[in-house]
């Protein structure tokens, strides 16, 4: 296999895809669990479609591109899950197909091959969350553009108009995932280090940067939505996060073969000394890529492998290296190659089907939405879960701006004060639900509080769950 992606010819292209299509096959044969995070995303792109503005009226820290991703496809197909896969589907082909243009056109390495596009597609099969939408692969996208803008720089040796591109791509990534602003300084340092930039040139690739960005706060002071936004996106990043380790083992068995394969590329590159300037230049921006996506790690909101696809474009990187190092035709890295893919499939397979029975790695469990033990009555209706919502929105609609349960806790944990008060009750006004889905055991003092919902809701014959009153 990995021979058969070192020849040179245009018709490789299509064969990524196709590989990546084969990869990705389980999802087609027999879909994939609908996971929380992937049915909150659907929730916030729901409720926008019904008129709410995000932030000030649907509380998420999603941000604003990826939100607005979700909107459209809400809009033009409604909550389909398999839609959000085959766009995950599209994005990942853009990435791959980029992803090697760049290495191939620009001759990054030695030899022009398809070997960093093949080890990019199974990289993104290593787990099989990671054929969600998530924001963090919407961001990759233009992270991957900016790495390309940089590899054009360092190719002509001047500074060119794509200064501005870069930081533009950098500006918009961040606006799919706020984490993804930490790459700004990455930019900054690649330009500082290995190019002959001025002052001028960092001042226009950070206008490039910022613009995206201050267009986006504009709208949402226009909109009275400024404060919103800080508390619900700005400064829920910086929160201290209380991550679930039970699935911690699927996350380090999942990303230690393609960061493996990546370190041990790199140390190979100590051994090489064929590079041109330009190469070795390439080859330390995309080790600061490394480094800038480990301090995004603090502030994600939640441990899976879909979180890490930052690490994929440097580990399919110097991986590409690393199997380049060996003689062409060689048994070694032809059988390397195999186990790697091999082991791969094998956790996406054991995450999706359960191949290996009795064994929980690989299915994050912790993570998958289940259908809640409700009433029957509680169907396509609109409800608001007081709490974590595991999956009581599945055959649901959510009500109130309160999706987020940390960022809902601002006002509903906190009724001893007056403005919390009257925060719940214009949102209950706003968009009153059917039933209240009480976790938490909050709802007694909520409606003690708030006189005008006591006239409203009352409990129902089911522990835990009030009703409208009719």
């Amino acid at each position: 296999m990995l021979s058969f992606f070192r020849v040179n010819a245009r018709y490789q292209t299509i064969s990524l895809i196709v590989f990546f299509l084969l990869l990705r096959l389980p999802f087609f044969l027999g879909g994939a669990p609908l996971l929380i995070p992937e049915l909150s995303w659907m929730l916030v792109g729901e409720q926008m479609g019904r008129g709410f503005m995000l932030y000030r009226d649907v509380w998420d820290n999603v941000s604003p591109f990826s939100g607005l991703t979700y909107w459209l496809i809400d809009s033009l197909f409604g909550r389909t899950q398999w839609i959000y896969q085959l766009a995950a589907i599209t994005v990942s082909i853009v990435q791959i197909v980029y992803f090697n243009y760049v290495i191939h056109s620009r001759e990054v390495f030695p030899e022009r091959s398809f070997i960093p596009g093949a080890l990019y597609a199974l990289f993104l099969n290593i787990s099989f969350d990671m054929g969600t939408l998530s924001p963090m692969l919407m961001a990759n996208t233009f992270l991957l553009f900016a790495f390309g803008a940089i590899v054009k720089i360092l190719v002509r040796r001047e500074v060119s108009p794509q200064v501005f591109e870069m930081g533009l791509y950098v500006g918009i990534a961040t606006l799919f995932y706020l984490p993804a602003s930490l790459f700004m300084i990455w930019a900054f340092l690649a330009l500082l280090f290995y190019t002959g930039s001025t002052v001028r040139h960092h001042l226009l690739g950070m206008f490039g940067s910022v613009f995206p960005l201050l267009m986006v706060v504009l709208f949402f002071y226009m909109n009275n939505g400024m404060e919103s936004l800080n508390r619900n996106l700005l400064t829920s990043v910086f929160q201290v996060k209380q991550y679930n380790l039970n699935d911690f083992t699927s996350l380090i068995a999942s990303l230690l073969l393609p960061l493996g394969f990546g370190v041990m590329g790199f140390m190979r590159i100590f051994t090489t000394m064929r590079f041109v300037s330009y190469q070795t230049r390439i080859q330390q921006v995309m080790a600061l890529w490394f480094i800038t996506a480990v301090f995004t790690i603090p502030l994600m909101q939640f441990l899976a492998p879909m979180q890490f696809v930052i690490f994929v474009p440097p580990a399919a990187f110097f991986a590409t290296h690393y199997f380049q190092s060996f003689r062409k035709n060689s048994f070694s890295d032809e059988l390397q190659f195999t186990l790697m893919g091999g082991i791969i499939l094998l956790i996406q397979y054991q995450g999706l089907r359960g191949v290996v029975p009795g064994v929980s790695m690989g299915r994050l469990e912790n993570l998958r939405a289940r259908p809640a033990n409700l009433p029957g009555q509680i169907r396509s209706k609109r409800i608001l879960v007081l709490g974590q919502h595991t999956g009581e929105y599945i055959n649901n609609y959510t009500a109130t701006p309160y999706l987020n349960w940390e960022l809902a806790s601002y006002d509903l944990m906190n009724l001893d004060n007056f403005d919390s008060v009257i925060h719940v009750y214009d949102n209950f006004r706003k968009d009153p639900p059917d039933y209240v889905v009480d976790k938490v055991n909050i709802m007694p003092k909520l409606l003690n509080r708030v006189p005008a919902l006591q006239k409203q809701y009352e409990a129902s014959p089911w522990k835990g769950i009030y009703q409208k009153k009719i």
